[in-house]
């Protein structure tokens, strides 16, 4: 079971100093720091970050109360990125601390994240020896390249 929005919300603004339990958060405060935390992943899963986050197709219809169900790996990411983002917006300037933390989460991340496609062999390469035409096919030459881009069941595109 993963984090809601709101947990990481309410875990960004305590990492700013802004906590739940000293400071009472407006719904305007809230919903500026959702929006922000859905474009930061909105933005993320653009670079090919795919956590399995929720985003909504609109900022009216998104939900602070959502799980979100990213992994465990990913939550100190997407926190200590919210507070490095919301944190100028609430006049608070943001420790060295945390800004080397957030930077170090999302690097891992990025490793996480950074896997090399397949080298497609073109069509017009012999199969070789090894492949008898029996097999598969009576074609003497490898299968023609796939198109790279697919969308997987749950209809978000993936680059392989």
């Amino acid at each position: 079971m993963g984090w809601s929005k709101q947990q990481f919300i309410e875990q960004a603004f305590a990492e700013i100093g802004l906590a739940g339990y000293v400071f009472d958060l407006s719904p305007e405060q809230l919903q500026t720091a959702l929006r922000q935390l859905d474009s930061m992943v909105a933005s993320w899963n653009a670079l090919g970050i795919r956590l399995g986050y929720p985003l909504p197709g609109s900022p009216q219809y998104s939900d602070i109360a959502a799980e979100t169900n990213v992994p465990d790996s990913s939550n100190e990411a997407i926190y200590l990125n919210l507070a490095s983002r919301i944190g100028a917006g609430f006049g608070k300037q943001i420790s060295p601390e945390t800004k080397q933390f957030a930077r170090m989460a999302y690097n891992t991340l990025l490793s996480l994240a950074g896997v090399p496609p397949e080298m497609q062999l073109p069509g017009t390469l012999p199969s070789g020896a090894g492949n008898k035409p029996w097999r598969t096919t009576d074609d003497p030459f490898l299968n023609h390249p796939i198109d790279p881009i697919y969308s997987g069941p749950d209809g978000i595109i993936g680059v392989s």
